[in-house]
């Protein structure tokens, strides 16, 4: 079974229930399944899309994100997901590795039109704001798509300074969900509070799949500001399923949830969650705090911990079922507890691999094992810890930042002659990005300009918050810029 045979078996059983709610309108199955049937009926007799012709989805949070999931999938095309927040530059990178010809959007962002087609002359777009409009075709047989065929396209910031295109296929998606559904013990009464953006893996995953394929219901939040719209969503439509991120928690822990709140779980992934964050959280709330684990190469989700029994405080957790984690070291040996090495996954949740990117994709999978990149240990109880992340990565409010990307552009900047970007803490984002530079000689330099020319260029989240002018950067004696003397630096600064 692929993807949209799934959810056309699920739409059928439950055609008459809730499967979106977006404030006060409330989107059925059968509504849900009409409006894919008609995005699958566009994309093959308007632009022509056969099976896996790769098709962008550039949108925000919106219950048209749904059927056009489905839709794409319907039409046997694979599903690429696009960062709402990234500029026109960026996504135009994506476009073009992927070779998408497709762009599905909104109102709004095809405003950058002109922008896109400037880098991908064969771009067309599609706008959401047309879906309810479109013929709805007459009933056909979808496109025959295998389990091990490519479904969605998830682009994760790469060290190069460009973003990877990480393959999953239906049974890896499939995979996952099944896993989820028997770790979160999920059935068709849960009703999921997706608040964060969907065009992430965990989201896409968990936030839309999971409870789609379940016979359950997504509440899409419109809005988190103030944080009393939250709460209005989830008393309002009975949300039981809460996936967030530890900045979130982080905050809850000092507001006033209204009695006898509906949440049974509250997940928290993308980040690590701090102990001091969850011993106050379930201190003041009667609902577990499940802390987990995964990566866009994993589908996403690999560890969490356990529902029922113990929940180790700075734990990732347990492997979820069907999903093998082993800590090792460079050779590929096998280490025991407490052993600190690199943390390896196995299992049918697993990539394909890299688009277009075989050296990667050999980098990342040995012996059919994926190499997450992140460094830590296994300890007798079969819990996993996290203590280091290997890659040179940032975690801005759960995202991935690499601080190569933000360099190759600090470099485009007239009269930059060394770039470095660090992560610093940041108690409200997690991290934020903060660069230091040096000036070609003979020439000055300008933070704010600096800043002001990033924002052309980058998401807003990437843009460093702090530029620090220094006549030369420090380098050790092979040349390599020493950015640990950068961050003992920056910490003196800061105290």
């Amino acid at each position: 079974m692929n993807l949209a045979e799934a959810f056309a078996e699920t739409a059928s059983q439950h055609a008459a229930e809730t499967a979106v709610f977006w404030g006060e309108r409330k989107y059925s199955y059968g509504e849900i399944a009409d409006l894919s049937a008609r995005m699958a009926g566009a994309l093959q007799t308007r632009f022509a899309i056969q099976p896996g012709d790769r098709v962008g989805l550039w949108l925000k949070n919106c219950p048209e994100f749904v059927p056009s999931v489905f839709g794409i999938l319907q039409a046997g095309a694979v599903v690429v997901p696009i960062n709402n927040f990234l500029k026109p530059d960026e996504v135009g990178y994506i476009l073009n590795d992927a070779g998408i010809d497709v762009l599905i959007t909104d109102g709004e962002l095809s405003a950058h039109e002109a922008a896109l087609r400037s880098q991908r002359g064969t771009l067309r777009l599609l706008q959401v704001e047309e879906i309810t409009s479109l013929p709805l075709p007459a009933p056909a047989s979808a496109p025959t798509r295998a389990a091990h065929d490519l479904a969605i396209l998830i682009y994760t910031s790469g060290t190069t300074g460009h973003p990877k295109g990480a393959m999953l296929s239906h049974a890896n998606l499939l995979h996952n969900v099944a896993s989820c559904r028997q770790v979160l013990e999920a059935t068709q009464e849960d009703r999921f509070v997706v608040m964060l953006p969907l065009f992430h893996s965990y989201m896409m995953c968990v936030g839309l799949m999971l409870p789609l394929l379940s016979g359950g219901a997504m509440i899409l939040v419109k809005s988190l500001h103030p944080l009393k719209n939250l709460f209005h969503e989830i008393f309002a439509h009975r949300g039981t399923i809460l996936p967030a991120i530890p900045q979130f928690y982080r905050g809850l822990v000092h507001a006033t949830l209204p009695p006898n709140c509906p949440l049974r779980i509250c997940i928290s992934g993308a980040a690590p969650l701090p102990v001091q964050v969850l011993k106050e959280f379930e201190a003041k709330f009667s609902i577990p705090l499940i802390e987990g684990y995964g990566l866009s190469e994993a589908s996403p989700v690999v560890t969490k911990n356990p529902l029922h029994g113990v929940r180790k405080a700075g734990s990732i957790g347990l492997p979820i079922p069907g999903v093998e984690v082993s800590v090792q070291d460079e050779a590929g040996r096998m280490l025991g507890d407490r052993e600190v090495g690199e943390i390896c996954v196995r299992g049918g949740n697993v990539m394909l691999g890299y688009w277009n990117k075989p050296e990667e994709t050999a980098a990342a999978l040995r012996d059919h094992w994926l190499l997450t990149g992140d460094v830590g240990y296994r300890d007798a109880d079969g819990y996993f810890f996290i203590t280091d992340r290997k890659k040179d990565m940032l975690l801005v409010n759960g995202i991935n930042v690499y601080p190569r990307e933000i360099e190759e552009v600090l470099y485009q900047f007239p009269g930059i002659k060394e770039a470095a970007v660090i992560g610093l803490p940041d108690a409200r984002k997690g991290e934020q990005p903060a660069a230091f530079v040096s000036p070609v000689d003979g020439t000055s330099l300008d933070a704010k300009a600096i800043i002001q020319f990033l924002r052309g260029k980058l998401a807003d989240y990437k843009v460093p918050k702090r530029i620090e002018i220094l006549p030369a950067l420090p380098r050790n004696a092979t040349g390599k810029i020493l950015k640990t003397t950068l961050r003992t630096l920056a910490k003196a600064e800061a105290a």
